[in-house]
């Protein structure tokens, strides 16, 4: 009898947890909130045109830097009486007037143009946040003198300015990527300054700042890491601007010159031969065209990902 008495209150204690988990996992209590970037992942992988850009993006990637592996010829291996042919089984994609492998210039122009996007998209991001934060945060003196570099900026055509810088230091792929990325961060400061004006009077903010936090550290610790998911649209957007960009130069004469060799110059080079063998320019114009639109199609879902509204349609 002592012995089920004593035994009783951990019987009940066993009971007592049971019901409370059934309560809980009842009610739901049990489960963890999702992190923002859970969130943010179950919104994109929704958008199916995303999805597909990413795999588009991801192939044409692979292809771009391993397919040369397996191309028999070389990119610059001149052959006479190849010259000027159209796509077969021997040249997939056709050669050109010197008689080279269209498939293997392909492929080596989509890692110049490739290279010239990310890197681009990187530095102009880089500098637009910079700015935009500076700007933004500060606000004053500061944020007027960058404000209005940037809207004077904004009144000069991007394309005047790279065809002046690109005749004057030259058209080599890095120095391109450098050029197109000095001129095209000014949206980003924009988007920056905008979102951390509003930002910097949040309470969170307001808290740090109270707490002996300096400037610096508000901004990188605080206000940036709210950022992200613009950052990253921005960097999607520009991408796609930079081959567009390089592109409309290369088709101009004022891209990157041989014996570098990007996708936009492979239809300049082949503009003149559009009458008898068009697959010259619709091959590496449909190659274009499937990246910018797959950049765009990721860029739309990560911005529908990072907005907060959407999860409330």
């Amino acid at each position: 009898m002592t012995d089920a008495l004593t035994e009783r209150p951990g019987d009940l204690d066993n009971e007592i947890e049971i019901v409370e988990d059934r309560l809980v996992n009842d009610m739901g209590l049990s489960d963890k909130p999702e992190s923002l970037g859970r969130q943010a992942w179950e919104r994109f992988r929704r958008h199916r045109l995303a999805i597909l850009g990413m795999v588009l993006l991801i192939m044409l990637t692979l292809a771009f830097y391993i397919g040369p592996f397996f191309v028999a010829f070389e990119i610059e291996e001149i052959n006479i009486l190849d010259r000027s042919q159209g796509p077969s089984w021997k040249h997939p994609f056709g050669t050109d007037d010197l008689g080279r492998d269209l498939l293997a210039r392909t492929l080596r122009g989509g890692q110049f143009s490739l290279r010239i996007a990310l890197f681009t998209a990187l530095l102009a991001t880089t500098i637009g946040m910079i700015v935009g934060a500076v700007s933004g945060y500060f606000g004053s003196v500061i944020d007027g003198v960058l404000s209005f570099f940037v809207n004077v900026m904004l009144t000069i055509p991007v394309l005047l300015l790279l065809i002046i810088f690109g005749r004057q230091f030259g058209a080599r792929p890095n120095t391109m990527a450098v050029l197109i990325g000095l001129t095209a961060w000014l949206r980003a400061s924009r988007l920056v300054r905008a979102q951390v004006l509003q930002l910097k009077e949040m309470e969170f903010v307001q808290a740090a700042r109270a707490a002996g936090a300096g400037a610096g550290r508000i901004i990188s610790r605080h206000l940036l890491p709210n950022l992200v998911g613009i950052l990253l649209v921005e960097i999607t957007l520009l991408a796609g601007t930079a081959i567009i960009l390089e592109s409309t130069l290369s088709f101009l004469g004022l891209g990157v010159q041989p014996p570098d060799t990007t996708l936009g110059t492979l239809i300049a080079e082949g503009k003149g031969s559009l009458d008898v063998r068009p697959s010259r320019v619709l091959i590496p114009g449909g190659i274009v065209t499937i990246i910018i639109l797959s950049i765009n199609f990721v860029g739309d879902a990560l911005r529908d990902a990072f907005d907060p509204k959407s999860g409330t349609e």
